[in-house]
């Protein structure tokens, strides 16, 4: 438990500074052209709020207060024009940021832990990018369906 609370006051220390590495990575990220339609500053308030509280969600947050936040956000990106791809594509780029961010901040007597936490993350990273795929075959079927609509012209 002691490490988990040295990780979350980390996390949470840092909020800042990941919620601009985060901002840098969605800018800089080819799959994420839509989010130019999102004003940077809501992306990093929301993220930062995330991280800054890291452990009110991870240990005392319930399921619905996790359901309530992300339908508003996944409203309020769908509002803005952003695919469900990239809106799911954001959530793994923030959850590999805390993990890029943890790897190198972690003292090096956890190196032990952090073998058996990295394979861990390669399993997050494989379904990660299952849910990112998914998302786009889902898209590209919509999209085929209403191209199939559409009335030809003779």
């Amino acid at each position: 438990m002691m490490l988990t609370y040295r990780l979350v006051r980390l996390i949470e220390d840092n909020s800042e500074a990941l919620s601009e590495g985060l901002l840098e990575k969605v800018r800089s990220s080819p799959l994420l052209a839509d989010y130019r339609n999102v004003p940077p500053a809501d992306l990093k308030e929301r993220v930062q709020g995330i991280y800054r509280h890291v452990g009110e969600w991870l240990l005392t947050r319930k399921e619905k207060e996790v359901a309530a936040r992300y339908t508003e956000i996944g409203w309020r990106r769908a509002g803005q024009g952003v695919p469900l791809s990239q809106l799911a594509w954001t959530i793994v780029l923030t959850k590999e940021n805390l993990w890029e961010f943890l790897k190198h901040r972690v003292a090096e007597d956890l190196t032990g832990v952090w073998g058996e936490l990295e394979m861990l993350q390669l399993l997050d990273q494989f379904f990660d990018r299952a849910t990112y795929y998914a998302a786009v075959g889902y898209e590209k079927y919509q999209a085929a369906q209403i191209t199939a609509t559409l009335p030809r012209a003779v």
